[in-house]
């Protein structure tokens, strides 16, 4: 249980903040129930609550503000997201918020709208509150036009108007004044339109609702023996960050949480990044989730209609191709460390490993006979285009996966997930009894890993090398035996692990690589490649190394058991955008690989 207090020792802004959503928008809370970072009417839309970046004007924010307040108990409702929030007040006094957004079936679809709910509630004492919301408009630049009626408050924003619905007494709330919390209140937070039933009963019914919902879903996935507790709240937090409408995955929910204090290094990540995205779905994949994978292949294909088979690395979740990227100047940024920034330059990169991302992420889909609509040759056929592309740029120079913004190289990486894309092809063709094809896609597979095993071992320095050709290392090497490229006991990987260890790691977390890029030398360790060497370790056979490293970087989760994208070495604190799929990701693939099996305990 996550439990703060009015004098804690960690900043007061930190990422200890809890993620609601129900994948058409996402919403996170600090420690005490403080909405402090909501983008609408979508993940990308305008951040109509962004306290979290510190903007100039007053607001940004939706607060049960206690007052005399002492401590908070926060945890997530069982398996849900549904998150739960308690504060103590210096005189025994203490309130019950609960907050979600609602999530069901319903007339044979999912009802998910652009809604927060939340319930406030006295459990002791005499507690007084004050409700403050406060939503600002066009990136914090302005204090929306708010209107009200008899009990509802209208804040009119960019692409939509929202709705506060309630039971509290309006003008307690619309002037945010103090009062004696006496009784349940209600708060229903979305659309312009007019609850067509008490709200008691509809908010009760929504959330037993949603919880159900996310109960059963979190039911069926195919739990580890170990660390079910980690790998659930991984997973669901996995979900929350796919835009439904579109299948698009977002990298993280948020924009701009620099890498490291001070550093210059922040980015926008509300957006899909196909590599991301990618291995969000192999992870969900091997939990049993494929919903997000057949949501997922209905967004790549709608991006390559036509006769498109040139990809970008960065799509927006509408299917948007160009990220214009600007400094937003009402933000001072996340502790005030800005610039804040909108939009991402990684579109106009060349990044090669896309190609390789997008064919591994489909694959599944022509083997897995629990789908209700598998593979079939047609779409193999619409993938073979994207083959092609790998097939031509696996020895071209690109940004990889690491997106340069001050050099090209034919990096490894890249080479590597272009011959994936041939090899899977092969394997879907075969699949099909399309033995020319097979043939063909076996023979392109055969030359790019010839090409990689030549050019890219440094036969000097004993191991991989980040570029054909190079001298240096970068984490992405520990996947070339999750990839299929090379055994895991073959000498050549179990030697480049070990250097990767020698070099990248730093106590319980690995740079991604040290080489100074365009930003100067990196200072945190990059989460999900602290996985991919805990992986690496236990496939090498260092199993026991493996797992306590893994426990250790599961201590570094936040108190709700979330991950941005980096850890500070030192302290473990979280640094990065937030959460980060990447790093959830790489903590469910870890948990899978190092579990004890279930025979071992039933």
């Amino acid at each position: 249980m996550n439990e703060t207090s009015a004098t804690g020792a960690r900043p007061a802004n930190t990422l200890d903040l809890g993620l609601v959503g129900n994948g058409s928008f996402g919403a996170l809370l600090d420690a005490r129930g403080r909405v402090v970072w909501s983008c609408l009417p979508a993940f990308d839309g305008d951040p109509a609550f962004c306290a979290l970046l510190e903007p100039k004007l007053e607001g940004g924010d939706w607060a049960v503000e206690l007052e005399d307040f002492e401590r908070a108990e926060q945890h997530y409702i069982g398996n849900t997201a549904v998150l739960r929030t308690v504060l103590h007040d210096a005189h025994g006094g203490a309130v019950e918020q609960v907050d979600f957004a609602p999530r069901w079936r319903q007339h044979g679809r999912f009802y998910r709208p652009v809604m927060l709910v939340r319930t406030v509630r006295p459990l002791a004492g005499k507690p007084r509150v004050r409700i403050r919301l406060r939503p600002l408009a066009d990136w914090a630049s302005r204090v929306p036009e708010r209107t009200w009626g008899s009990n509802h408050l209208r804040f009119l924003l960019p692409g939509m108007t929202l709705r506060l619905t309630t039971d509290a007494p309006l003008r307690l709330v619309r002037d945010a004044l103090p009062f004696v919390l006496d009784r349940e209140l209600r708060f229903v937070l979305g659309p312009d339109e007019t609850l067509t039933r008490p709200i008691q009963s509809f908010v009760d019914d929504a959330r037993r609702q949603t919880e159900d919902y996310w109960f059963e879903w979190a039911r069926y996935l195919s739990l580890p023996l170990e660390w079910q507790e980690a790998v659930i709240r991984s997973a669901i937090t996995l979900k929350l960050c796919q835009y439904e409408d579109t299948g698009g995955v977002i990298a993280a929910m948020t924009t701009s949480i620099p890498e490291a204090p001070g550093t210059q290094r922040n980015w926008d990540y509300r957006y899909c990044w196909l590599r991301d995205a990618a291995f969000v779905v192999r992870a969900l994949n091997r939990l049993g989730a494929t919903r997000t994978m057949e949501e997922y292949i209905r967004y790549i294909f709608n991006l390559v209609a036509g006769d498109e088979s040139e990809l970008q690395p960065v799509y927006g979740i509408g299917f948007e191709r160009e990220l214009a990227e600007e400094d937003v100047p009402d933000l001072r940024g996340y502790r005030g460390m800005g610039p804040v920034r909108r939009g991402n330059l990684a579109w106009l990169q060349k990044q090669h490993d896309v190609y390789g991302s997008v064919v591994l992420a489909s694959a599944q889909l022509f083997f897995d006979q629990r789908l209700r609509q598998p593979g079939d040759v047609a779409m193999f056929e619409r993938l073979e285009p994207l083959g092609e592309r790998a097939w031509a740029l696996h020895d071209q120079p690109d940004a990889g996966l690491w997106e340069f913004r001050g050099r090209a190289h034919v990096h490894t990486y890249s080479a590597v997930m272009c011959w994936a894309a041939c090899d899977r092809l092969a394997r879907i063709a075969a699949r099909f009894g399309l033995g020319d094809r097979s043939g063909l896609w076996r023979l392109r597979a055969d030359t790019i890993r010839g090409r990689v095993l030549a050019e890219a071992w440094n036969a000097e320095r004993g191991h991989f090398a980040d570029a054909f050709g190079g001298e240096r290392l970068d984490a992405s090497l520990l996947l070339l035996a999750d990839l299929g490229f090379i055994e895991a006991r073959d000498p050549r990987f179990v030697a480049t692990v070990e250097a990767i260890g020698r070099d990248l790691k730093r106590g319980h977390g690995l740079f991604r690589y040290i080489a100074p890029d365009d930003f100067g030398a990196p200072e945190t360790s990059f989460t999900i490649c602290t996985f991919w060497y805990i992986d690496a370790l236990a496939a090498i056979g260092r199993r026991d190394e493996a797992r306590a490293m893994f426990e250790a970087v599961l201590a570094r989760r936040n108190p709700l058991g979330l991950l941005s994208e980096d850890l500070a070495f030192d302290t473990g604190e979280a640094w990065g955008n937030f959460p980060q799929t990447y790093s959830h990701v790489g903590l469910i693939i870890a948990a899978m690989a190092l579990s004890r099996p279930w025979q071992s305990a039933v």
